[in-house]
């Protein structure tokens, strides 16, 4: 993670002097400026660009608590308090402080603060990142965006597929995989049913509840002994042909000779 662009808010200057100290020994921390009032902290927190917030509660003009009403919950930095004051504890937490330091505290005690601040802000960039996806993928779906692949969400990345290279579909559970002609495989968290719309049915069959496939794909039928079929792919893949969807196999290569 890159490092915390961290705010100092507290009236008391020797107060502000020791966190500067503290901040100064973690890597992770980059000062980005220092306040001596609650009116200070707003009108730099307004001009963004701070992701860590070291915050005081009694000061003149705006206490901290005051100070934090005033962001948005969703635009509001990583919040600490460090005060002398235990009474205002539970109204910090109310407000989504991240922690809250009581004077006088220590390096090792500080440090747990930043471990969850950091850990604060990797879940907040995480969950932005997969709205941005989840944006991205709602506009292919409305065909605002009109690609000439597929996209599906894996691991957190937007994968472009071509049909053509999807070899065959198999479900596990609530995901599915996507065997892929050539590459690694892909796990996706979606249906069969929704996969084999997106796919269409011109180049892909339900061979079974379980798998879909790229007609081309597709090199034997091999009999069982009881009447069954096995499907054998170009990749050597074996799978099992539902009876009941054999007769859509011959509707679309036309019936087996016997």
């Amino acid at each position: 993670m890159k490092s915390m662009r961290t705010l100092i808010v507290d009236d008391e200057p020797l107060a502000r002097e020791r966190l500067r100290r503290l901040c100064d020994a973690e890597s992770m921390v980059e000062i980005v400026g220092e306040c001596g009032s609650g009116a200070e902290a707003l009108s730099q927190l307004h001009a963004g660009g701070v992701d860590l917030l070291f915050l005081d509660v009694e000061m003149p003009g705006a206490t901290g608590l005051e100070v934090l009403a005033e962001l948005p919950a969703a635009d509001r930095p990583a919040v600490i308090f460090a005060t002398a004051h235990d009474q205002f504890a539970l109204e910090a937490f109310d407000q989504e402080a991240v922690d809250y330091l009581l004077k006088p505290f220590d390096r090792e005690r500080f440090q747990q603060a930043l471990r969850r601040a950091e850990t604060f802000l990797q879940a907040r960039h995480g969950a932005e990142t997969e709205e941005k996806l989840e944006a991205l993928l709602a506009k292919v779906a409305q065909q605002e965006i009109r690609p000439d692949r597929l996209t599906f969400k894996v691991d957190g990345k937007v994968v472009f597929l071509r049909p053509a290279e999807i070899a065959w579909v198999e479900a596990a559970d609530n995901y599915v995989v996507l065997h892929l002609e050539s590459g690694p495989r892909h796990m996706v968290r979606d249906t069969m049913t929704a996969v084999e719309r997106r796919l269409g049915v011109k180049q892909f069959v339900r061979v079974n509840r379980s798998a879909l496939v790229q007609l081309d794909q597709i090199k034997e039928l091999q009999p069982g002994a009881h009447g069954d079929y096995t499907i054998l792919l170009r990749d050597g893949a074996r799978l099992p042909l539902s009876r009941s969807l054999r007769g859509k196999l011959n509707t679309l290569f036309g019936p087996t000779s016997d």
